[in-house]
């Protein structure tokens, strides 16, 4: 049986086609986490409107919000962070190239511009990603270096806002129920940023980074990450009682995203200790997967009717 092309086939094919300076920039986009940042855009947007989007919004509200918005940002923390060793959805990175700052800044500027034209929702979740992408990774704000900080921007921006932005681009006026879902992903964020950082304490360490799992360590991050997925599918269940959906079935159906991040998480907990770095990244990768359980989910249970 043919084995399937390795990541690394793939990004050699591509230093081929466009060769390795412009790579290098594409690489520090990160153009492997655009798939998760979709699905988590879209969410929104489906769970307003259904299938019925307005494709032309649709279209460019994911070249704002995924390209220029999320690859202007994780370019723009590549340039301050100058990463030796892997970084989320990058193994090996290049050297961040001479002009990645400038190039960043300007992805950015062109997603918080082009957002007015899209609906008022789409445009100040977006100007709030923006401005909260240059507090996170410019000095001298630098939040990503300040424990708590980094946490509460993330929550708020990839957590909160990306969805909200999805709904957003569909001109839909905000509901109630959907606000507490959007909260719900704050805090399911909060239960996923620190197996973003675990495996990179070492080289946030030496930088003289103090994030949120560097301040807790390891063992209470986890602990306070089971609690935080805890409240997500606490607020999910709120918003399904507020929509009047039958409250057995759906809660039954929610409660089985909550067991499967339950489950990752103590088996995370209890192994910690003996997990080598690699290990540690490998574990953050499950829960993406069950990321994307959460996602389907709510989108059963949540679907326009």
């Amino acid at each position: 049986m043919a084995k399937s092309a390795s990541p690394f086939t793939i990004r050699k094919t591509f230093e081929a086609l466009l060769g390795r300076q412009v790579m290098a920039y594409v690489l520090h986009l990160r153009p492997l986490e655009w798939p998760i940042m979709t699905a988590h855009f879209f969410l929104g947007a489906l769970l307003a409107v259904g299938f019925d989007l307005p494709w032309g919004n649709t279209i460019l509200g994911w070249f704002i919000f995924v390209v220029l918005m999320n690859g202007g940002t994780l370019a723009i923390n590549s340039a301050f962070d100058q990463d030796e060793g892997d970084i989320g959805y990058l193994k090996s990175p290049p050297k961040p190239p001479k002009h990645l700052l400038p190039v960043s800044a300007l992805m950015l500027t062109g997603a918080y511009l082009l957002g007015y034209l899209l609906p008022p929702v789409f445009a100040w979740a977006t100007a709030a990603c923006v401005l909260m992408s240059v507090l996170y990774s410019v000095p001298p704000a630098r939040l990503k270096a300040r424990a708590g900080w980094d946490l509460i921007i993330n929550m708020l921006g990839f957590g909160l806002l990306t969805p909200m932005a999805g709904w957003g681009l569909t001109n839909k006026p905000l509901e109630p129920w959907f606000w507490k879902i959007c909260i719900g992903f704050a805090f399911l964020f909060g239960a996923l940023y620190p197996a973003t950082q675990i495996y990179q304490v070492e080289e946030d360490t030496a930088r003289g980074d103090k994030t949120f799992v560097i301040r807790l360590g390891t063992a209470k991050s986890l602990i306070a990450a089971m609690i935080m997925q805890l409240a997500a599918h606490a607020m999910f269940v709120w918003a399904a009682f507020e929509q009047n959906l039958p409250p057995l079935s759906e809660s039954a159906i929610i409660l089985i995203s909550c067991v499967l991040w339950n489950t990752a998480f103590s088996n995370w907990r209890i192994r910690w200790r003996s997990l080598s770095q690699k290990e540690h990244e490998k574990m953050m990768y499950w829960l993406l997967a069950c990321w994307a359980v959460t996602d389907v989910v709510l989108l059963c249970v949540f679907w326009p009717r």
